[in-house]
């Protein structure tokens, strides 16, 4: 993630528990933030409209739409962000901040309208009547907003300023959803409106954080269009990858224990409140690799490839490639020991206190929350394994993993839907496993002839790829010129 690691570099050099803790809390908020923002708002909207007296079926109605909400605007924000996180990346790598606050301007102009225009279009036939077809529209843009925003704010050093913006966002929705259901009475509209209100606020304090840290050049707005042409691969894995994390969901609505809840909303009780504390278990691996691959890897990595690029001898790359290898070996290990911790834990203990709750949990319930978080944490560390690829730039492997997991997690859904429900789980946590298990070995692979691919496999001659978006890129450069 652009810049993340040069800040934490510093806040783990410092001494005491303190600062490790601020280390991974930092961490955990440009990481993990908005998606468990987006999980409090699920959960805690749905409390305050169900203790101000809304009915068990609009409270599914509520669920339905703030879940097809966020999975629908990652969905589309899915396919920018790896190409834009990249440029970001390359912008602070060339010191070029004046062109970053521009480059969100301009990705804005792409996002909103497909997304919006994709949306509108669901929600034209969902059912839903004009004015909370309105709220969900706005919520949606919101959160659009919100995801292609992480790929600036890990740049951002302000960390107190970021878990601001989320604190003050919880209680503004909250405060809002009390309010009008306290003087309106509660209502779907009035929960809806105060999600969008909170987001809208996070906002508005994370856009004056990046005001406040980068330059604004005001130029220079779709400079990053080109970037999709090179590396778009990028592109595919980041859609391919979120596709495969969310379709065994919606292949879940429409199976036998689907619920039509209105129109077009439908849901799988059982199995999505399962799901949703089981993708919990993956914030591990993702803090943990963050926090400790990047950090303690990237000195190594930057070190070998410093040596190839400068005067380094034979015998000074082949003992800092062994030495890089070797950490990398012993962070992955690492990682995934804590990610095995974490599921075992979340199997246990984790599983008695869900019981406990009252959510419902079942037998049918309890089958589905085992398997699917041995099915996320498998994801998690394949996701690793994918993602250590793409730092050794061999995009070619991390595209064709991430596409294997797309493909192997919804046709196994789909396939299951002809067996009995308690089955459905698998197909996910097989795809994942197999995710993982080829990963690993593209890794192995490719570590093993590390030199041959950074000297002898690169073209001799570099060629700007030349494709749509730098055709787009060079008709609107045109375009001002002649304004």
């Amino acid at each position: 993630m652009a810049g993340i690691g040069f800040e934490l570099k510093k806040l783990f050099r410092a001494t005491g528990v303190l600062s490790v803790l601020k280390a991974y809390g930092y961490t955990g908020m440009v990481t993990a933030g908005p998606m468990l923002l987006g999980v409090f708002f699920l959960l805690g909207i749905n409390t305050i409209g169900k203790l101000a007296g809304l009915s068990k079926d609009e409270q599914d109605i509520l669920v339905s739409m703030i879940t097809y909400t966020l999975l629908g605007s990652m969905m589309v924000t899915s396919f920018f962000s790896m190409v834009m996180t990249r440029y970001v990346a390359d912008l602070l790598y060339q010191e070029k901040d004046e062109l970053i606050l521009s480059s969100i301007e301009g990705i804005m102009c792409f996002i909103l309208p497909i997304g919006g225009v994709l949306w509108g279009i669901f929600l034209f036939f969902s059912g839903v009547d004009f004015t909370l077809g309105l709220f969900l529209f706005i919520l949606f843009l919101e959160l659009e907003t919100t995801w292609t925003l992480m790929n600036y704010l890990t740049a951002i050093k302000d960390y107190r300023g970021i878990l601001l913006s989320y604190v003050y966002a919880i209680i503004v929705a909250m405060a809002v959803a009390y309010c009008l259901c306290r003087f309106y009475g509660a209502s779907i509209h009035a929960l809806i409106l105060s999600v969008g209100m909170g987001y809208g606020v996070m906002l508005c304090f994370d856009f004056s954080l990046l005001y406040k840290y980068f330059p604004n050049g005001k130029k220079d707005h779709f400079a990053f269009l080109p970037w999709f042409d090179e590396y778009f691969e990028l592109a595919i894995i980041g859609f391919a990858t979120n596709f495969g994390l969310f379709a065994h969901l919606v292949i879940a609505w429409i199976s036998d224990i689907g619920v039509n809840y209105m129109g077009l909303f439908y849901g799988a009780p059982q199995h999505d409140v399962s799901a949703l504390f089981a993708f919990i278990t993956i914030l591990i691996t993702t803090i943990n690799f963050v926090a400790s691959v990047e950090v303690n890897f990237y000195p190594k990595y930057r070190k070998y490839y410093d040596l190839f690029n400068g005067s380094g001898s034979i015998l000074e790359i082949e003992q800092a490639e062994k030495e890089m290898l070797t950490v990398l070996a012993h962070e992955l290990v690492y990682t995934a020991r804590r990610q095995f911790y974490g599921t075992a834990l979340m199997l246990s203990v984790g599983l008695v206190i869900l019981g406990r709750l009252p959510l419902g949990f079942d037998a049918l319930m309890e089958g589905y929350f085992r398997i699917l978080c041995v099915g996320y944490g498998a994801y998690a560390i394949g996701n690793v394994f994918m993602l250590v690829l793409m730092y050794f730039t061999d995009y070619e492997d991390a595209e064709k993993s991430s596409l294997i997991f797309a493909f192997t997690t919804t046709a196994g859904s789909i396939f299951s839907l002809n067996l009995e429900s308690k089955y459905y789980g698998f197909a996910f946590a097989f795809g994942s496993i197999i995710y993982s298990i080829y990963a690993l070995f593209k890794l192995v692979r490719f570590t093993k002839r590390l030199p041959y691919h950074i000297l002898s496999s690169q073209p001799i001659v570099a060629e700007a790829k030349y494709g749509l978006a730098t055709r787009l890129y060079e008709l609107i450069l045109k375009c001002k010129k002649e304004v």
